[in-house]
């Protein structure tokens, strides 16, 4: 759907990259590896969405890297297409629906990373959940948005992720 109003795939995989989890950051060399592209591909549409003020830079050591704009008016906007592009809402959607007491729900793995690959790896968290449920969603979810989908449930977890919801509130 995204690839009919954005036409260069290059450009789609950084958007997903920094977009995806704002603390995502790369540089050129890396995200032609990453990516498996040539520099020069990587090099126009990191210049492209500089210029146009979506991604800010940095110099560290003697790399340029990059990172989404949060500040940029749109930068909320493109998280969202993002997120709907991956199919990452309609997960939140369907988890909360039926699993019951979900205290958090969490992206792990490659999409955290804002690498597309295939398999999205989600952890809920919470205490007795409906996890009868949970194979039945599988199938519903990879049906709907064309990924592969795998579910880990968790009382707690405290690793590396992108929290896509949580109802813990902060002291």
């Amino acid at each position: 759907m995204l690839e009919t109003l954005i036409t260069s795939k290059t450009r789609i995989r950084l958007l997903t990259k920094f977009f995806v989890n704002p603390k995502n950051i790369g540089y050129l060399r890396g995200l032609a590896k990453e990516f498996n592209e040539s520099t020069n591909a990587i090099r126009k549409e990191l210049n492209n969405l500089s210029d146009a003020g979506y991604l800010e830079t940095e110099t560290d050591k003697n790399k340029l890297t990059y990172r989404a704009n949060t500040k940029h008016p749109l930068f909320e906007t493109i998280k969202k297409i993002i997120h709907q592009y991956l199919g990452l809402e309609s997960i939140v959607k369907m988890v909360l629906d039926r699993m019951g007491a979900v205290q958090r729900v969490i992206i792990i793995g490659d999409y955290a990373k804002g690498l597309d690959t295939g398999t999205i790896e989600v952890i809920i968290e919470g205490k007795q959940l409906n996890t009868d449920y949970i194979d039945q969603l599988s199938e519903k979810i990879e049906g709907e948005i064309k990924r592969k989908v795998q579910f880990l449930i968790a009382s707690s977890y405290n690793g590396e992720g992108l929290v896509l919801y949580s109802n813990i509130k902060d002291n």
